[in-house]
């Protein structure tokens, strides 16, 4: 009995789980970071919303046939947008009395932060089916 294309099932679930763990990572720091309008060097130059993007296929698969299946990060890019609030007390407003802050929206981040945890969960839940039917095939074996 050939047992590798169950073993590609956990390398498919294995690159989902890596892949919503990144995403919600970025997430994770999108929302600590909402607020953050200045750089180390204490310019007015605003956080930069994270965005993870996925490509199909894990280049990082062991099973050659299962590198095209799976998902990996292909890239987090950077959103600079910035919105700009009214704060003239701030040394760092500009000469209207606005600052930049980063344009992140935190009931949209915590609905795509719901969506990757949920997602997580699934790949979760299809590596433990997968572990469990390996294990009833090694049980009919012996």
């Amino acid at each position: 009995m050939n047992l590798n294309p169950m073993y590609g099932t956990l390398d498919i679930s294995t690159s989902g789980l890596i892949a919503q763990r990144t995403r919600l990572q970025s997430i994770s720091a999108n929302i600590a970071n909402q607020d953050t309008y200045a750089d180390a060097s204490g310019r007015n130059v605003p956080f930069a919303r994270r965005v993870v993007y996925f490509a199909p296929g894990d280049p990082n698969s062991r099973n050659a046939e299962t590198r095209r299946l799976g998902v990996h990060v292909a890239s987090i890019g950077q959103d600079r947008s910035h919105t700009f609030k009214w704060d003239p007390d701030n040394p760092l407003a500009d000469q209207n009395g606005y600052i930049k802050y980063p344009d992140i929206n935190p009931t949209f981040e915590m609905i795509n932060y719901m969506e990757a945890s949920r997602a997580y969960e699934a790949n979760l839940v299809a590596a433990e089916a997968s572990k469990t039917m390996m294990a009833q095939a090694l049980r009919l074996l012996a």
